[in-house]
């Protein structure tokens, strides 16, 4: 397996405008730090700041019913943290939502399956549990997956998962 690398922050950003999103709902990640200092000095898309990663599932939803194209983006514990929310509103509500979700700590050698942390091994298992579509950003040459990410959602009617490799440079 080649080594993970660093996405930068503007291909990042131009990947999702170019998937239509017009809000991203953020808990804080290190992780994708260069994306959210990013998206702190653009109007589009609207970046919207929420307290949890519960809030910002449920916001992304009323943004959804709004008519408009969230991103939420989290960090891995986050997704632990947020995993009713998840299942209750995304999953079983059938709200069509990608999830952009920074696996901080993560051995860029490594998959995530093999990596000796919990937090980031067991993040596609639980994932799995949930029947939640993942797909894994490591590199640039990964952008075309977020949407993709958005095709699925729409066309199954509920959540998909990017996980962040590595951190954004």
């Amino acid at each position: 397996m080649p080594t993970a690398e660093a996405i930068p922050a503007q291909p990042f950003l131009d990947a999702i405008i170019a998937a239509g999103v017009t809000d991203i709902v953020a808990v804080p990640d290190t992780h994708q730090r260069s994306l959210i200092e990013l998206l702190d000095r653009v109007d589009e898309p609207r970046f919207i700041q929420a307290a949890t990663e519960d809030e910002a599932i449920a916001l992304a939803a009323g943004l959804i019913v709004g008519g408009r194209k969230p991103l939420v983006q989290i960090q891995h514990a986050g997704l632990y943290a947020c995993v009713n929310h998840l299942r209750g509103i995304a999953e079983d509500a059938r709200f069509p939502m990608v999830l952009l979700i920074g696996l901080l700590g993560r051995d860029p050698d490594l998959l995530p399956g093999e990596h000796g942390g919990s937090m980031v091994r067991l993040a596609q298992p639980l994932l799995d549990t949930f029947d939640v579509p993942h797909y894994l950003l490591d590199s640039p040459d990964d952008l075309d997956k977020i949407a993709g990410a958005f095709e699925v959602s729409e066309a199954r009617q509920g959540p998909v998962a990017l996980l962040v490799g590595v951190m954004t440079s």
